[in-house]
C-alpha cells in the first residue's frame, strides 16, 4: 500500500485500511532515535516530527480541511492516536493546535484566523497557555495579571506560572484584566501576545524529574497590538471556559492511558505474570474502564466535529482519564517490585519505564483544573447541585 500524498483526504477509508495507512506512514517517516522518549520534549528536539506532520497535512486531524486540518471523524482521529501510541511517538509542541486553533476557528476575526493558523500549522508559532498565576490556579477567576489600554496597544503587567514548555514558545496566549471594578469573572479579556516582546522574562522551574516542562512568565511593561485581542473586550472568562473545554478534551484523550495499559501487559510478559488470576482480574478491570473512556472520548470529539462548543460536562473526560492513568501506573509499580523505584527504562526495553509512567501519571489530577474542582464544576453545572 503507498503513502497517501500530503493533504490527501482520508476520512472515506474504511477503518482497517485507515489504521494501516496510517501505521505504514508513521513507521516510515517518524524518528527512530525518538521513540519511546522518557519525558516530554522540548521542541528543539521534537521539530523533526512536528514538520513531518506539518508537511503531510497531519498536525491537525480535528481542524476543518478549509483551515489545513484533516476533518477527521472522532473515530477516526481514535486511531490516528492509537497508532502513534503503539510506536511510541512523542508528543509534539500541540497547544496551538489542540486549544488555540479550535478557539480562533470558533471566535477569532477572519485577519486573526487567516495570520495564526497557518503559522501554527507551519511551525512558525509555537504556543504557550498563560492561565495559572501564583495565586490563581484552581481560582483561576482570581488572577490578577493587567492589561490597560493605551493608544493601539496593551500595556501587560504580572506573573504567570506553570507554564508549560513556555521556554520553547514564541507566542503566548493569555487571560488578563481589563477591568477591576465588576465581578472578577467579568473583567477578563483573552490576549495574544510575542514571546520576543521586551519586558518578558522566562524562568524554567525544575519538576520532580529534573527536568523543564514548566516555567514561569513575567511581564512588566510588555506592550501588544490592540488587535491581539479575542472574541471582545471584557469576553475573556466565555473564551477561557471554550479553551479549558478543549484541554479537558485534549487531556482527557484515552492515549495516556491506552499506553500505561500497553506497558504493564509488556510488563506481565516479562515477568510472566500472564497466567497469574490476580492479575488477569486487575488488568481486565482496567482494559473495561479504558474501553469506557475511549467510549467517552468519541462522544466528545463527535460533538466538536458538529460545531458544538464543549461545555462543563468536558470535565468529566479528563477527571476519568487522569484517575485510570494514575491506577494504571500504581498496579505497574505493584508489579515491577524491585525494579519499580529505577529512574531509568528496565534492561532490555527502552519502552518499559514504570517509574517514570508513575511520576508522568501523578500530575494529571492537578493540572487543567484539579480532580476536586472538576467534580465541583461538575456537580454545580452538570448535575445542578446546591450546596
Amino acid at each position: 500500500m503507498g503513502h497517501p500524498a500530503p493533504g490527501e483526504p482520508l476520512d472515506h477509508l474504511p477503518d482497517a485500511e485507515f489504521r494501516q495507512v496510517v501505521r505504514d506512514w508513521v513507521e516510515a517517516h517518524y524518528p527512530p532515535h525518538l521513540r519511546n522518549p522518557r519525558q516530554r520534549l522540548h521542541f528543539r528536539e521534537n521539530k523533526p516530527w512536528y514538520m513531518a506532520l506539518s508537511a503531510q497535512g497531519w498536525l491537525a486531524p480535528g481542524w476543518p480541511r478549509e483551515w489545513g486540518g484533516m476533518g477527521l471523524s472522532a473515530g477516526k482521529q481514535l486511531i490516528m492516536i492509537e497508532e502513534f501510541e503503539r510506536h511510541g511517538c512523542a508528543r509534539v509542541n500541540d497547544l496551538g493546535v489542540i486549544m488555540l486553533g479550535p478557539l480562533l476557528i470558533a471566535h477569532g476575526t477572519e485577519e486573526q484566523k487567516r495570520f495564526f493558523l497557518p503559522r501554527i500549522l507551519s511551525g512558525e508559532h509555537i504556543w504557550a497557555q498563560g492561565y495559572s498565576e501564583p495565586n490563581a490556579g484552581s481560582d483561576l477567576a482570581a488572577l490578577r495579571m493587567t492589561a490597560e489600554l493605551d493608544g493601539d496597544e496593551w500595556v501587560l503587567n504580572g506573573q504567570k506560572t506553570w507554564t508549560t514548555l513556555g521556554n520553547d514558545a514564541n507566542w503566548i496566549f493569555l487571560l488578563v484584566r481589563t477591568d477591576k471594578t465588576v465581578k472578577k469573572q467579568a473583567g477578563i479579556s483573552f490576549l495574544l501576545a510575542p514571546m520576543d516582546a521586551p519586558g518578558i522574562t522566562v524562568r524554567p522551574i525544575l519538576n520532580i524529574d529534573m527536568h523543564d516542562e514548566f516555567c514561569e512568565v513575567f511581564f512588566d511593561n510588555v506592550r501588544v497590538a490592540k488587535d491581539n485581542l479575542v472574541g471582545g473586550l471584557n469576553q475573556g472568562w466565555t473564551m477561557a471556559k471554550t479553551v479549558l473545554g478543549f484541554e479537558r478534551i485534549a487531556i482527557g484523550s484515552p492515549k495516556l492511558s491506552s499506553y500505561a495499559l500497553d506497558k504493564l501487559w509488556l510488563l506481565a510478559r516479562r515477568l510472566d505474570l500472564l497466567g497469574d488470576e490476580a492479575f488477569q482480574e486487575v488488568a481486565a478491570r482496567l482494559a473495561m474502564e479504558l474501553a469506557d473512556l475511549k467510549a467517552l472520548y468519541e462522544t466528545f470529539v463527535v460533538r466538536i466535529k458538529k460545531g458544538e462548543m464543549p461545555g462543563a460536562d468536558a470535565s468529566m473526560l479528563k477527571l476519568v482519564q487522569s484517575e485510570l492513568f494514575q491506577r494504571i501506573t500504581e498496579v505497574m509499580m505493584e508489579v515491577a517490585g524491585e525494579e519499580a523505584g529505577m529512574l531509568e527504562p528496565l534492561s532490555g526495553n527502552a519502552a518499559l519505564h514504570p517509574a517514570g509512567l508513575f511520576i508522568q501519571a501523578r500530575p494529571g489530577t492537578i493540572y487543567g483544573g484539579s480532580s476536586e474542582i472538576l467534580r465541583t464544576v461538575l456537580a454545580k453545572n452538570v448535575l445542578e447541585l446546591q450546596g
